[in-house]
């Protein structure tokens, strides 16, 4: 089921059994068993991404295994502990400890990970909008928590020595939040779209990363765009193009400004800028007349020959409507910042490889739900979507036939402000907090054990 239910292109609904019959098990066998088994389960479920970490150019290879190897041992903990305190009766302990430690831990890597995070069970959630509302007010690292905390709960209640009218309280209460989650989130997704603007994603199906604009190859690419934008149905707002479509310095950025404008339509295009305070992975953007845009990209990675920016952008106009670049989304800001401010739309040109489009599609997504703005995410070699601030995909492709692939859709300003935009990662910290105690309850409540037993006494360690 962790073969399935999660990874690069997971089915959602497996993501929440995957972890129950381990779960299941932990309290009914030794602790080393439990430990085996649970990194076993998770580690050979991974199978499908270990390809992935040690061919991408994203994730170095010691990271990637790192971040496999890691994930397991991590799970493992997880059911560690849920199996301690369980077979102490501390039911309800135990499931809030084991979704907390999961939770918080992947919190700390978010914040260590010069690459971000991404692909966790929140990710695999992404196609399921009623879930997904939960990131308004949590973070994702609600929809992460929910996640394991269900299979976890289930677990716990049919965990040996619960009695019966300890199970019966346990099942209506989860049943009781299971409910009214579903029922807020549906009002939730309910409520009336806003303003529109009609967006289109122009993709090439043969990826290229900054053809220089000077050269007789980067002038066909660029006309070739042109042509295509060119072509575009009435009414379309803007056009995003992807990740680094062209280098450009500052001799040969008014070229690609003019020819970009005589397209009629507001573009916005991925440039790697060289500029006197260095190279910049940027967003451009250029309307039909006045003063073009740039968004530098924030998060580069391990990149060392890339300046990174620190402000955040916004189209003209009264709408607001920002840009971001690729990696941006798989950390918290630059995010946050345009939720906080109210942001209703961002445009983000990116690059992907193949394998993981859809998985960093969905991450984008899931920046746009906790923060309360669509998104346009421009994907070469990924997953070129539309998405409003509710998590709904409006459209979405693969790039395929050449020599471009084109998504347009009437995209729903969103409101911004969410309660996440304004109050941050509290979630993540009360997960935290969670599984500190839950620690500190199976520690004080094994070493009361250990004192209190006779040597020898064959119950020491169960």
């Amino acid at each position: 089921m962790f073969f399935f239910g999660t990874g690069l292109h997971p089915v959602p609904e497996l993501a929440w059994c995957a972890p129950l019959p381990i779960l299941l098990l932990a309290p009914r066998v030794s602790g080393v068993t439990a430990l085996l088994c649970a990194f076993i389960a998770y580690a050979a479920g991974s199978i499908p991404s270990w390809s992935y970490f040690w061919h991408t150019l994203s994730v170095p290879r010691p990271a990637g295994i790192a971040i496999l190897a890691g994930s397991a041992l991590l799970f493992a903990l997880a059911a560690a502990l849920f199996r301690l305190l369980v077979r102490r009766r501390h039911a309800v302990p135990a499931v809030l400890a084991a979704a907390g430690l999961w939770t918080v831990a992947l919190y700390a890597v978010s914040l260590l990970n010069p690459t971000g995070l991404m692909g966790t069970f929140m990710t695999t959630q992404a196609d399921r909008p009623v879930v997904l509302q939960l990131a308004s007010v949590t973070g994702g690292w609600g929809v992460e928590f929910l996640v394991l905390a269900v299979p976890a709960a289930a677990a716990a209640i049919c965990a040996p020595g619960i009695k019966g009218g300890s199970r019966l309280v346990s099942v209506v209460a989860v049943a009781a939040v299971l409910t009214g989650l579903f029922f807020w989130s549906t009002a939730r997704l309910s409520s009336p779209a806003g303003t529109t603007t009609k967006v289109a994603l122009v993709v090439p199906a043969k990826a290229g990363w900054a053809t220089d604009v000077t050269t007789p190859q980067g002038a066909a690419l660029l006309q070739s765009y042109v042509d295509q934008i060119r072509a575009l149905p009435d009414g379309v707002r803007v056009a995003v193009l992807p990740e680094a479509a062209f280098a450009v310095d500052d001799a040969s950025r008014p070229g690609l400004v003019e020819q970009l404008r005589r397209t009629g339509v507001e573009v916005v295009t991925g440039v790697y800028d060289t500029t006197p305070q260095g190279r910049f992975n940027a967003a451009l953007d250029v309307p039909p007349s006045g003063p073009t845009v740039e968004f530098r990209k924030w998060h580069n990675g391990d990149s060392k020959h890339i300046a990174s920016g620190t402000d955040l952008a916004y189209l003209a106009g009264p709408a607001k409507i920002g840009l971001m670049v690729c990696m941006d989304v798989n950390f918290a800001n630059p995010s946050g910042g345009y939720g906080e401010a109210g942001t209703g739309l961002v445009l983000i040109p990116a690059s992907d490889e193949d394998a993981d489009g859809w998985e960093h599609s969905r991450t984008a997504l899931i920046r746009g739900v906790e923060n309360g703005f669509s998104v346009a995410w421009s994907a070469a070699r990924g997953t070129p979507m539309l998405s409003d601030a509710h998590g709904r995909v409006l459209a979405d492709t693969h790039p395929g036939a050449p020599p471009f692939s084109v998504v347009t859709a009437e995209v729903p300003l969103g409101s911004g402000a969410t309660p996440y935009a304004r109050l941050g990662d509290w979630f993540a910290w009360l997960c935290g907090l969670l599984a500190v105690c839950g620690i500190v309850t199976a520690v004080r409540r094994t070493a009361k054990t250990s004192a209190a037993a006779p040597a020898g006494d064959a119950t020491v360690g169960a």
